[in-house]
């Protein structure tokens, strides 16, 4: 039996996101939990309300990924929309008031690349999983 697609990849970025999530919590100690600045990550600008966004994100990723094809599809799915819709709002947030995760250009830019890949491969792979499971409910 072959290795899920959606599975491998969720566990991966969960993984990526989790760890992404802890290290952000050194660099972000004296910053503001919600705030329009924050600590630096390598490219990245982080907050404790922006690591915690990341720990959540990893572990729905982990836990999908752990579960079955089926949840690891739909975790995909879901967050890669949500990475869709992140990056959009960040082109707009970046700079503001509003900013409350911190996000600088290259978050969007990873968030962008994140919902390609998470949409991708959510969206897009596994499809004979999911036509075998739905042929074993008709019958």
């Amino acid at each position: 039996m072959s290795q899920s697609a959606n599975r491998l990849v969720g566990g991966i970025f969960g993984a990526v996101y989790l760890l992404v999530g802890i290290a952000g919590f050194f660099v972000s100690s004296g910053a503001a939990f919600a705030g329009t600045e924050g600590g630096t990550l390598i490219v990245f600008e982080v907050n404790p309300l922006h690591n915690i966004v990341h720990l959540g994100i990893g572990a729905v990723l982990l836990g999908a990924a752990a579960a079955s094809t089926r949840a690891a599809k739909a975790a995909n799915s879901t967050v890669g929309g949500v990475y869709l819709l992140v990056g959009l709002l960040g082109l707009f947030l970046v700079g503001s008031s509003a900013n409350i995760l911190a996000l600088n250009g290259a978050d969007n830019v990873l968030h962008f690349a994140s919902a390609v890949l998470l949409l991708g491969v959510g969206l897009g792979a596994d499809r004979t999983a999911e036509a075998g499971t739905t042929a074993r409910r008709a019958a």
